[in-house]
C-alpha cells in the first residue's frame, strides 16, 4: 500500500464537499476558494469529459440542476459549457459563475489544498476519463497531494494501470456497494457514507490498512462521533462548522 502519512499526518482531516458547497455554488471556483478560506484541509470535487474530451468539474451527468443549460455534458462541448450559467441557480450573488475545468481548480487552489478526485463514470468500458486525469494531476505536479475515488470500480482499476503512484478510494454507500469487486485489488482508502462508519467498520479498515475518508458530515456532533472513531477525513458540506467541531473539543 502507497504511504499516506504526508496527507494525514496523525489527525482527523476536513475537506470540503464540492468545495463550500452549504455557501457557495457546488464545484464552482468561488466554491473551493471558500473551502480554502474557512480553513479547509482539503476539497472533493468531480470530474468527466465535455464533449470534445475537456475534464469539467460537475456533479451530474447532466448540466440541468446546477446551470441555465439542458442535457448531458458529455454531449456538449467545453465552449458550449463554459457559457452556462453556473451560479444562479445557487444565489444571484453568484450569476456568472461558470463550471470550471480541472486544470482550472488545480491552478486556482491545487497547490494549497489536498484534492480528492472523483471520477464520474458508470461504463464498464473507458472514455478516457482516467487517462486524462492521470495526464492533469501530472501536468500540475500534484502527485502527492491527490488521491482519486470513484463508484466505479472499474474506474479505479483502470485508473491504476495508468498511474499506481497515486493512492486510491472505493467510494460506496449502502444502496450502492460494489465492493466485492476491489476484493484482492490493492487500493488506500475506502470512502463510505457516514451512517456505514461505526467501531466495527473502524476495526476492520483499520485491519485491512484502509484509511477512511466519510461523507457528507454536516452535524457536528456526528464529527466529533466520527473523529473519536479515528476517521481520517470527514467530507463536509460546511467546513467552518465542521472545523470548529472537531478542533474545538478534546478527545
Amino acid at each position: 500500500m502507497l504511504s499516506l502519512e504526508n496527507i494525514y499526518q496523525g489527525r482527523t482531516l476536513v475537506w470540503g464537499h464540492r468545495g463550500a458547497r452549504a455557501y457557495a455554488p457546488m464545484n464552482t471556483i468561488p466554491s473551493f476558494e471558500l473551502a480554502l478560506k474557512q480553513g479547509a484541509d482539503g476539497v472533493e470535487l468531480d470530474t468527466h469529459l465535455s464533449k470534445d474530451g475537456q475534464l469539467i468539474v460537475l456533479h451530474d451527468f447532466t448540466v440541468d440542476s446546477t446551470t441555465d443549460g439542458k442535457g448531458l455534458a458529455k454531449d456538449l462541448t467545453l465552449k458550449e459549457l463554459k457559457v452556462l450559467d453556473a451560479g444562479s441557480s445557487f444565489s444571484p450573488e453568484y450569476a456568472g459563475t461558470r463550471i470550471p475545468t480541472l486544470d482550472e481548480v488545480f491552478e486556482a487552489v491545487g497547490k494549497k489544498l489536498f484534492i480528492n478526485v472523483e471520477i464520474k463514470s458508470e461504463s464498464q468500458e473507458t472514455d478516457g476519463v482516467e487517462q486524462a486525469v492521470a495526464d492533469c494531476i501530472t501536468r500540475h505536479n500534484l502527485m502527492s497531494s491527490v488521491i482519486v475515488s470513484s463508484f466505479n470500480p472499474l474506474a479505479l482499476r483502470r485508473y491504476r494501470a495508468i498511474q499506481p503512484e497515486i493512492p486510491i478510494g472505493y467510494l460506496y454507500e449502502p444502496d450502492y456497494d460494489f465492493s466485492a469487486a476491489m476484493d484482492g485489488f490493492p487500493h488506500e482508502a475506502r470512502h463510505p457514507r457516514h451512517d456505514m462508519v461505526d467501531t466495527a467498520y473502524m476495526d476492520w479498515a483499520k485491519s485491512h490498512n484502509f484509511r477512511v475518508n466519510t461523507w457528507t458530515v454536516n452535524d457536528p456532533s456526528r464529527a466529533i462521533m466520527l473523529r473519536n472513531l479515528g476517521v481520517d477525513a470527514i467530507i463536509t458540506d460546511k467546513p467552518d462548522l465542521i472545523i470548529e467541531a472537531i478542533r474545538g473539543t478534546n478527545r
